[in-house]
């Protein structure tokens, strides 16, 4: 397939509103893959590329070579030359890559060059989510669409489901089960703006979980083999060496359990996140230990498991602490069409109390109420309210989860809007945040976000923009640093992609705030502060 063509259809589909018009655009997509294709091509359609990192930061997407004016790329050709750049590593490596990546955009054209940018920055918009995707492999493959999603689940991996369906049909997706070791989209949950909106939609009675701020891992266990993988399916089993003890610890066989692991202090209370972030992502060189504490109840430090006490003495600040909140598979039998009581059940029969995630049973939102506020005593994230009868339904965001967090917000600064795409083209959409610089008066770009927008605000942010411009592109406007802007998100993340060091978490526009001055908004001392776990001020 004609890269252009693929860069076409994503471009109908993020322009189109109605569910069953996308699945019909996607699954002609599939249809059209040459068979090689279909895992590189459905991973494009989900806005996915195979080769994950590639080290291409958003610097690099600042400036490109002009456009081709005939389209010569294929799908294909698109994925060996990631493979090529992704591949690059040593001395000399950064400017090969700028090379070999104004290679590939030299030979784009405009459309296909700006779903490149997209795909590079992880940031594909266009409504195409699994379940729609789901549906569209279904409708290519002529197989039934409750087979692709229980494929799906299982697998965790569209693209090997795409090619099952494409290839083998039905029969080839009925050959997907859970297999330890391989792990599975993990159960997802929506958000509600308060605990007693989370109990309308889980019902009574449920449970309220703690969230903890941490990093979602799935860990199989088979025999003395133990595998733990992130939330992205990424395996990280040799960075995490204490929940590699604390499972190998548990009396069982085979095991593959959900959960977190954070990172405490010596007072058993929760890091801030980047600093949990940070410790996963380095690789460990010797086994640290777990630090046993009861997660986010407020209670004192518990005695955990064994082996888990004994690896505590050797760990240091950082070391990470694993509690799990779920069982989808125990010593052959697979759990995950249990009812959520049954599950937590075997749980406790096989994980010790101090590593379990806090969990209170609740029949109304007064204990609700009770138990959102004591994790946030505790230092924890908030809660999630779950139902206690619904099956573990991997890789769906349900309404049988239901996650509850206090916001944070910042007054920033609008310093550049990008031209919306699909249903948005012609009005200025993603906007470039901006935290002041007390000490040179300048704005510090933090990240950007399109999120929380509607119609209304497209159209007066469009006239306002514009009005404000200093230079225009085809593709970003920028403007005068004088526009603040309300945004809500949900923590802040180290990042090497914006000058500041750091980006937010989650940012979704709440408001305009034409009441304040730019010299008025927010610092990026205030972010860092945010970032470190201090209170904002």
């Amino acid at each position: 397939m004609r890269f252009l063509d693929l860069a076409a259809t994503s471009a109908a589909v993020s322009a189109t509103s109605g569910r069953r018009a996308k699945v019909e655009l996607l699954a002609g997509a599939l249809r059209a893959f040459d068979p090689a294709e279909v895992a590189v091509g459905s991973g494009y359609l989900a806005g996915e590329l195979r080769q994950r990192q590639t080290g291409v930061g958003w610097a690099s997407l600042r400036e490109l070579p002009p456009p081709a004016t005939e389209p010569t790329l294929t799908v294909t050709a698109v994925d060996a030359a990631i493979d090529e750049i992704a591949a690059v590593h040593g001395p000399g490596s950064q400017a090969r890559r700028r090379q070999l990546l104004a290679a590939l955009f030299g030979v784009a054209t405009t459309d296909e060059q700006r779903l490149l940018v997209d795909l590079f920055r992880g940031e594909l918009r266009q409504g195409a989510q699994a379940g729609l995707l789901a549906d569209a492999i279904a409708r290519a493959a002529e197989v039934p669409v409750t087979a692709v999603r229980r494929a799906l689940l299982l697998a965790g991996d569209l693209r090997a489901v795409a090619v099952a369906a494409r290839t083998g049909g039905a029969a080839a997706l009925a050959g997907f089960g859970l297999q330890v070791g391989r792990p599975l989209a993990p159960m997802l949950a929506q958000s509600a703006p308060s605990v007693d909106a989370a109990l309308q939609a889980t019902g009574v009675p449920a449970v309220v979980d703690v969230k903890l701020d941490g990093i979602r891992i799935q860990v199989h266990r088979s025999g003395d083999d133990i595998a733990v993988f992130t939330r992205s399916l990424d395996e990280i089993t040799a960075r995490v060496p204490e929940v590699v003890a604390a499972v190998r610890a548990l009396p069982a066989r085979e095991l593959v359990l959900d959960g977190e692991a954070i990172g405490l202090d010596t007072a058993g209370r929760p890091l801030p996140f980047p600093q949990t972030s940070s410790r996963a992502a380095r690789r460990a060189t010797t086994a640290t230990g777990v630090t046993a504490a009861t997660a986010g109840t407020g209670a004192d430090a518990a005695t955990g498991a064994t082996a888990a006490a004994d690896a505590a003495a050797a760990a240091d600040a950082t070391a990470l602490t694993p509690y799990f909140f779920d069982l989808l598979h125990l010593d052959g039998d697979d759990l995950i069409d249990l009812p959520g009581r049954q599950r937590w059940a075997r749980l406790a029969d096989v994980v010790d109390g101090s590593m379990l995630v806090g969990r209170v049973e609740v029949d109304d939102p007064e204990q609700a109420g009770a138990a959102f506020a004591a994790a946030l005593d505790a230092g924890q994230e908030g809660v999630v309210v779950k139902s206690p009868d619904a099956p573990y339904d991997a890789g769906r965001r349900g309404t049988a989860w239901v996650k509850v967090k206090p916001r944070h917000t910042l007054d920033l600064v609008v310093l550049a809007v990008e031209w919306g795409s699909g249903r948005r083209e012609g009005w200025l959409s993603n906007l470039h945040l901006g935290a002041r610089d007390p000490r040179t008066g300048e704005f510090v770009m933090l990240g950007k976000t399109f999120k929380g927008l509607t119609d209304e605000l497209l159209r007066w942010q469009t006239e306002r923009f514009l009005g404000l411009a200093v230079e225009r592109g085809d593709w970003v406007v920028r403007v005068r640093p004088e526009q603040v802007v309300e945004i809500a998100f949900d923590g802040v993340l180290t990042s090497t992609r914006y000058p500041g060091g750091v980006a937010l978490r989650f940012a979704r526009v709440l408001r305009y705030r034409d009441d304040k001055s730019a010299a008025e908004a927010d610092t990026i001392d205030t972010v860092w502060a945010l970032h470190a776990g201090r209170p904002a001020g």
